[in-house]
């Protein structure tokens, strides 16, 4: 992973090999379809090269891929439903449980979250978990709009530098 880190070719090509089958196998679960998986498939490692210089090479890669690939399988999915969607055809979607990647994310984020300072905490958890409005949120908490707004760019500066570690899904 250090290699990978450092933009060795052989590394990619050795990182794709251990894990372009159980990429393909998740995005062909989420979409059902050969063709969009591969597009998933190369689509992640490509997301995943632009962000190895932010990948801790101590760390297991499995998570960090398959966490990459879920969220590409969604772009995919998303742009493909608009396109239907501009063509007038229902689509159906089967819904998965829960993945393993999917709830450490989740425990991930909610650490977070629970990590910022209480009064930023508050202003997230009022406009993003509630999805109050700046001004519903300025209300219920009892603090200008203005505050609200500043403290909720905060808090996403600092989530930002939290989660850095899960990488990004799209440049």
């Amino acid at each position: 992973m250090d290699r990978f880190r450092r933009g060795d070719h052989e590394a990619v090509r050795e990182l794709y090999g251990l894990y372009s089958r159980p990429v393909f196998a998740i995005a062909l679960r989420s979409l059902g379809d050969r063709t969009l998986a591969e597009e998933v498939v190369q689509q992640t490692f490509v997301n995943a090269w632009r962000a190895a210089a932010r990948f801790d090479p101590e760390l297991d890669p499995a998570p960090w891929l398959y966490a990459i690939a879920r969220r590409v399988a969604v772009d995919v999915y998303r742009r493909e439903r608009r396109h239907r969607e501009g063509r007038r055809e229902e689509t159906d979607m089967a819904v998965l449980p829960p993945s393993f990647e999917g709830l450490w994310e989740l425990w991930e984020v909610r650490a977070a979250v629970d990590d910022l300072p209480e009064d930023e905490r508050r202003v997230i958890e009022a406009t993003f978990y509630r999805q109050l409005t700046h001004t519903e949120a300025a209300a219920e908490l009892g603090i200008p709009l203005g505050t609200v707004k500043s403290r909720s760019h905060r808090a996403f500066q600092r989530l930002a530098g939290f989660l850095d570690h899960l990488g990004t899904e799209t440049a």
